[in-house]
């Protein structure tokens, strides 16, 4: 019997700015990953029932750090948004690094990965590269396919049908399409997160 997680049982614990300073794995813990500007903290406010726990701005490239969120007995993660074009060379240097040196490291109890996509879009160079790695490296992973409700029903329809051909092993990936504006998909990105939690 699953275990029902009180989801406004969360507080942010630390940010990091380089992989030196993340202390050893203590827990388990479910990472968020995705593009600038995909829609990450505002889906992890919904899915947490905060308005501010992820800070949010209107300025893609926000997140330059690793920020991690104390959920209870897990870790929720949440990874600098890459493929910002408007940042330094230096600075994309730094963020890559970050990221890769995270999702490489074999010590961390990383159990799952939101995969974050906009509808709207193709996924980019940036994002099939996750996908191939996370697939490569046998890292769980979810794909959650943000700001559904920004497109009218044919429109996403036809976005639908083709991510089938631009996402690879389509029809082996949980996919689902999510809005943090109406709630769709939610409560399911919710029952993943305690099914997680619960298989410890």
């Amino acid at each position: 019997m699953n275990k029902v997680l009180n989801f406004n049982n969360v507080e942010f614990k630390s940010s990091y700015g380089s992989l030196d300073q993340i202390p050893e794995a203590e827990r388990i813990e479910i990472a968020f990953s995705g593009r600038s500007n995909v829609g990450k903290s505002t889906l992890i406010n919904k899915i947490f029932n905060r308005k501010q726990l992820a800070k949010v701005s209107s300025k893609p490239g926000k997140t330059v750090t690793i920020n991690f969120f104390s959920f209870e007995n897990v870790y929720i993660v949440d990874l600098p948004g890459y493929g910002y074009a408007k940042v330094s060379k230096v600075e994309k240097s730094r963020w890559a690094s970050l990221i890769d040196g995270y999702l490489n490291d074999r010590s961390r109890r990383l159990n799952l990965i939101f995969q974050l996509i906009d509808i709207r879009h193709a996924p980019s160079d940036d994002d099939l590269q996750m996908i191939d790695f996370m697939i490569e490296n046998e890292l769980p992973f979810v794909i959650v396919l943000t700001k559904a409700d920004k497109l009218k029903p044919t429109a996403r329809k036809l976005r639908m049908e083709a991510f089938k051909s631009e996402i690879p092993y389509y029809d082996e990936i949980n996919i689902i399409p999510c809005s943090a504006q109406t709630g769709e998909g939610i409560d399911i990105i919710r029952e993943i997160i305690e099914d997680v939690s619960d298989n410890l």
